[in-house]
């Protein structure tokens, strides 16, 4: 089986968390930020977009009064825009014809996951869509990963996850499975996605296809 990662792997979703966190940003009186500096930290959440947008940390006295506003904004326009990554839609029909089952695990919680996946028309052809509150350690743990695997009924060791951030792989290794890195995802200058310790790497989504090959 094959899992994706969704912000920054299967669906680029950069331009409604940006839109969203612009959105928020004109309500405290802030000039709106180009999507090229929003973009690398699409994957990593609510927090990340709220260090780039306001400066804030998980520490701070605001941080879960703003993420909450946060939320409740993105929650109005996350289907306004996602686009499946260029040879996606490809690559998922060329693994179901193969009847190699695919699934998405993601730290994102399930009110946006399920109806962003029913947007692009994924939802029914997933073997599994796990969020990151369906569980209760999301990704770096690798719960919800082996949560996948018992929902599809796959062991671990015959799969593969696909990512764009460190804590998929680290999540993926723990969870002992094979890992990629998604490079065309939200990978920031600072990133070292070399040093991550994954399997594998690819450029593009349709790179897979030689790894599963194999």
């Amino acid at each position: 089986m094959i899992l994706f990662d969704l912000d920054g792997t299967l669906v680029d979703t950069a331009h409604d968390l940006a839109y969203a966190l612009n959105l928020q940003r004109a309500r405290h009186g802030l000039a709106e930020l180009p999507l090229d500096i929003i973009r690398p930290y699409a994957s990593h959440g609510s927090k990340g977009l709220l260090a780039v947008g306001f400066d804030l940390t998980a520490d701070d006295a605001l941080f879960d009064k703003m993420r909450d506003e946060y939320l409740a904004i993105y929650d109005q326009v996350l289907t306004r825009k996602p686009i499946l990554f260029d040879g996606i839609s490809e690559l998922l029909t060329t693994l179901e014809a193969k009847d190699i089952p695919w699934g998405v695990v993601t730290n994102k919680p399930r009110r946006f996951t399920q109806p962003l996946m029913h947007s692009i028309g994924l939802l029914t052809r997933a073997a599994c869509v796990i969020s990151g509150d369906d569980a209760p350690q999301p990704k770096p743990a690798p719960d919800t990963l082996l949560m996948a695997c018992k929902q599809a009924d796959i062991k671990a060791e015959q799969c593969w996850y696909v990512g764009d951030a460190e804590r998929d792989i680290q999540a993926g290794k723990a969870a002992g499975m094979r890992t990629v890195v998604a490079l065309y995802g939200y990978i920031a200058d600072t990133d070292k996605p070399a040093s991550w310790g994954a399997d594998q790497s690819i450029n593009e989504p349709l790179d897979l296809l030689a790894l599963v090959n194999a």
